[in-house]
């Protein structure tokens, strides 16, 4: 404890030493607080009742400290460093697959393409019994992953029960480094409108849409483009901005960061020649829309480059940087904010949970666009056209969540060898779904659910029985409703049905593809790309 003391002293007087002049009430506070907390965590240490772990002891105030600023700041331990592998590139070490827990069962939900994963037969629904000699009964996902995450060229030996075959087979797979495709599909949506779709700023991210538009070029008079951003949580800042570049001039002023150091604040411009300045141009953003793509669609905003669709973004506009700390442990810490042409900035300035709270119109502070349009600062970037979200219906997140629909497609792509064209496939099979779902024992509960069960409770004590005859009049009633909700639901549950079935034939770039015309969004997108008074009138803000 006297060896921990001395540390703690040293870097109070290095604290001390290092702070200026000028911030004495400050230095004071800070020593002060210190010193508190040294002998609090002394006394803890030495008198509480029972035994306490000194290291467990300190991670928890550290981590309470650093949670009470905003959810990017965040403690590593040096036993967290080794499993931050996800690399800037987006690169990682492992197999390619995303597992789950289905049924206890560790899960193949998707391999991959490409991955070592699917070249070795890994497919959706295949289980995972055991990794290297170690069963996987009983172990979560996470267990699993730092298992199966390591050293390129490496090999991994895998029990698997493959779902198509049935039987359980034994898979020798070598690890790489996994790249996930970053512009995982890219078409047209209807004569003259090309779509592309980015889920990562990732390596290569502006390249790679380049690539796609060119490609669409070949083959196609394009006269307008999608570009769609929705869920996709940011990356490379100079990604982002490369992005910005294909469709602004080189030279432009398009992010600036604003940090409490001087030296922290810079200023980035585009370096390339643009690919095109004059196509229109529509930009689908999502509540789950953040950082490099809220820069994006924030900057193709602010200079009036094009259309945003769709609703208002996360609002994460935080600069993070991450500094060694003794005893290879880390910090990630925010430094500094982003701010966009107009000189808005999109961060979201209050947090529940981790999540920005919805900033009130009324709250927010008016910025201009290069046309003069009114735009706002704080809680992420506002699209030009607002679209609603349709509600999941009750029935189809609670099959969802249980994994229902995923695992009626293991069964039901048994013995299927293909289909034939993954923008034309029609689901057929709706009674053979109920089915399957009958003889799961599928129930949901709704809230009216719990409401009778509490008014059930609430009159126990004086049942009368023309209660009982009510409560039960209830619950015929709620039980007609139910069975109202399936057929309410039934078109939204074949397509997710439909979904998960072109998954597992055309992977992800053919569920996209399947979607495309089932997605409101994307066909306002195509409305307002084939109107040029339309498009003009929302760029000139009339």
């Amino acid at each position: 404890m006297n060896k921990f003391r001395s540390i703690l002293l040293i870097s109070v007087v290095t604290l001390v030493s290092a702070t200026s002049i000028n911030n004495n009430d400050k230095l004071y506070e800070i020593t002060k607080n210190i010193e508190l907390f040294v002998k609090t965590y002394k006394e803890l240490n030495s008198t509480y009742v029972d035994d306490i772990d000194p290291s467990e002891l300190m991670r928890i105030g550290i981590d309470a400290m650093v949670s009470s600023l905003d959810p990017y700041t965040n403690y590593i331990s040096e036993s967290q460093v080794e499993s931050y592998r996800l690399s800037d590139d987006g690169t990682y070490k492992g197999i390619g697959a995303d597992l789950g827990v289905v049924d206890d069962e560790i899960t193949v939900l998707v391999p991959h393409d490409g991955s070592p994963a699917f070249d070795a037969g890994l497919r959706s629904g295949d289980k995972i019994l055991r990794v290297n000699g170690l069963s996987t009964e009983g172990r979560t996902v996470e267990d699993i992953d730092r298992i199966v995450r390591g050293v390129p060229g490496s090999t991994l030996e895998l029990e698997v029960r493959s779902n198509s075959k049935g039987i359980v087979e034994n898979m020798s797979l070598t690890r790489s480094r996994v790249t996930r495709d970053n512009v995982p599909y890219y078409g047209m949506v209807r004569d003259g409108i090309g779509y592309v779709i980015l889920t990562t700023f990732t390596m290569d991210a502006s390249k790679n849409i380049a690539s796609a538009i060119k490609e669409l070029r070949k083959e196609n008079n394009l006269e307008g483009i999608i570009l769609d951003l929705r869920s996709n949580g940011g990356g490379l800042l100079r990604e982002a901005i490369d992005v910005s570049n294909l469709f602004i001039e080189k030279g432009e002023e398009t992010v600036t960061t604003k940090a409490k150091v001087a030296e922290n604040d810079q200023a980035y411009r585009t370096r390339n020649v643009p690919l095109d300045l004059d196509i229109p141009l529509a930009v689908m953003i999502n509540k789950r829309s953040a950082s490099a793509s809220e820069i994006v669609s924030g900057v193709v905003q602010d200079l009036d480059r094009g259309v945003l669709i769709g609703q208002r973004s996360f609002g994460k506009g935080l600069v993070q940087n991450t500094v060694t700390l003794p005893y290879n442990n880390r910090v990630k810490m925010t430094i500094s904010k982003y701010y966009i042409p107009s000189g808005r900035c999109i961060q979201g300035v209050e947090y529940d949970n981790g999540l920005p709270v919805d900033i009130p119109d009324d709250q927010r502070s008016t910025f201009k666009t290069r046309n003069g349009r009114d735009v706002l600062d704080g809680g992420g970037v506002t699209p030009d056209i607002k679209m609603d979200v349709k509600k999941e219906s009750a029935i189809t997140k609670a099959l969802k969540e249980e994994h229902l629909i995923f695992k009626y497609v293991n069964q039901y792509i048994i013995g299927q060898d293909s289909v034939k064209d993954a923008g034309s496939y029609v689901y057929n099979d709706w009674e053979d779904f109920k089915k399957f779902i009958d003889e799961e024992g599928f129930t949901f509960n709704t809230d009216s659910d719990k409401a009778i069960e509490a008014l059930e409770a609430a009159v126990k004590n004086d049942f009368s029985i023309e209660s009982a005859d009510e409560i039960k009049a209830l619950r015929a009633e709620l039980s007609a409703r139910k069975q109202a909700a399936w057929s309410h639901s039934k078109a939204d549950i074949i397509l997710e049905i439909e979904k998960e079935i072109i998954s597992r034939y055309f992977n992800q770039s053919g569920r996209i593809k399947f979607t495309l015309d089932k997605d409101p969004e994307i066909q306002k997108a195509v409305e307002i790309l084939t109107n040029p008074s339309e498009y003009r009138k929302v760029l000139d803000g009339r």
